[in-house]
This record gives structure tokens, sequence and C-alpha cells, in this order.
């Protein structure tokens, strides 16, 4: 039930509305007054705002908390999540009792043990299949291969050697091209320096025997230098 205001004169008739009601009539008092009394203060209001404020704050942690649960029982839901903790049961069940039958044939396990299983077959689960087929070819690809990667071992302590004889060989790989280079522009030179002589020889033979047949010599040979060598030609 809501009290009725003491300061308001038409909420109820009591002393003090019949009072405010008598001021109001005299005009000690005004209704603009009464209004204004009426307003909530400024400092009231502030705090009705740090509640909600306080309130709100306060839902937001919860929500994180909530949050940080989730995403804890997320990570952990190997560990508590009742499917996992089944399949985990089963499968250490199973171990115990694969545990308990080699304990209990663990005389007749020795004694095969002891006993070599030369040309004799093992007995494989057919769901094993595919993957001994798979190791089968692992093995044989590690077998052929054995050879190369044991000689790749054994050079490794020697890789340092081998790497300065491998750049000395460039070197001289390097030297060897140039002077190829330069044999090949030095017959090339040649070639041409043959070629000029082999159209200037008939030139010659021509004006030699012009020159006999007007009983003339000639004062002045004809030479010629062909990869470093003089050739006279009269």
């Amino acid at each position: 039930m809501a009290i009725p205001n003491p300061w308001d004169p038409a909420s109820a008739p009591s002393a003090a509305g019949l009072l405010l009601s008598h001021w109001v009539a005299s005009g000690i008092v005004t209704e603009e007054m009464l209004d204004i009394s009426k307003k909530t203060a400024p400092c009231f209001v502030n705090f009705s705002r740090l509640q909600q404020i306080s309130d709100i704050q306060a839902e937001i942690y919860q929500n994180n908390l909530e949050i940080e649960l989730l995403k804890l029982e997320k990570d952990t839901a190997d560990l508590i999540h009742p499917s996992y903790l089944v399949e985990k049961c089963d499968t250490l069940q199973s171990m115990n009792n694969h545990l308990e039958t080699v304990l209990k044939e663990k005389w007749a396990i020795r004694q095969r043990l002891l006993r070599p299983i030369c040309q004799e077959s093992l007995p494989l689960e057919a769901v094993y299949h595919r993957y001994m087929v798979h190791l089968l070819e692992l093995a044989v690809t590690f077998i052929e291969k054995l050879e190369t990667n044991l000689e790749t071992i054994r050079n490794i302590p020697h890789l340092d050697a081998n790497l300065k004889k491998m750049s000395k060989a460039l070197t001289k790989m390097d030297i060897l091209v140039n002077k190829t280079e330069e044999l090949a522009e030095n017959i090339l030179k040649w070639r041409e320096q043959q070629k000029e002589i082999s159209l200037c020889i008939p030139k010659v033979l021509t004006e030699e025997s012009y020159l006999h047949g007007l009983d003339i010599v000639p004062t002045l040979p004809f030479v010629s230098k062909v990869h470093g060598q003089t050739i006279n030609a009269k």
C-alpha cells in the first residue's frame, strides 16, 4: 500500500495537508514552491544511477563467470563429459581383460616365445591387413634407400672438405671455359684470315703470270700473317 505524501494537500486530509492548504490560501506558499519541493534532489538521482551501474556491473560479472565456466567445460569435456568417460572406461576394461588373459596364459606364452618362429606365420586379424601391406611397402623403400642413406651419413664429417674441392673444381672449370672461349675466338679469326688468303692467292697468281709474260719481277713480296706466322707470296 502506497504511503500518502504529507506535503501533498490533495493526498489526504492530514494536519500537514490542512496547514499547507491554509498557507496556500493565505498566499504564504504558492503552488510553484510546492511543485519544486516535490522534485527529487540531484544527489538522490546520482545515487539511483550508481545503483543501476552497480547492478549492470554485477550482471556483466555474472555473465563473464558463466562464459568462463562454459569454456572450462568445453576444454575439459574429454575428462568430465559422461560420453567420453564411458568410452575411456570401455577402453580400460578392454585393456584389463587383455592383461588378465595374458596373465592366465603366461606359461603358454613363455613357452611359445622360447620356440623359434622360423618358417612359421603369425596370425594377423583381418582389420590389420591393410596396415601390414603399407608397413611392408615402407620397409621395402627403407631397405632400397638404406645404402644411400648410410653413405650420406658417412660423408657428413667430410662435407666441408668436399665443398672446398667442389669450389676449386668450379674455379678451374671457369678458367677452362674462359680459355675455350678465347681459343674459339682465335679459331674464328684464323678462319677469317684463311678466307682472305684464299681470296688473295688467285689474284697474286694472275699478277705473277702477267708479270712473267712481261719479263718483270715484282720487287715487293706479298706478306701475310696467319696465326702468328709470316707467309711470303712471290
